[in-house]
């Protein structure tokens, strides 16, 4: 069985504190922002309320 990379961790880069903001400013959800990024809805979301982004929320 092929072993899975997991990103554990990783400092934001510039260019993906750029993108979420971009992201959530159009009003995107979570699932397509950490999409977008490669990185969990957990570590997207946590990383927004640091910064005081907004996301939307998606019904």
């Amino acid at each position: 069985m092929a072993e899975r990379f997991e990103r554990h961790k990783q400092p934001w880069t510039a260019d993906e504190l750029s993108l979420l903001r971009t992201l959530a400013a159009k009003g995107k959800g979570l699932k397509e922002i950490a999409k977008a990024l490669k990185r969990s809805e957990e570590s997207a979301k946590d990383r927004a309320r640091a910064d005081g982004i907004a996301i939307a929320r998606k019904r």
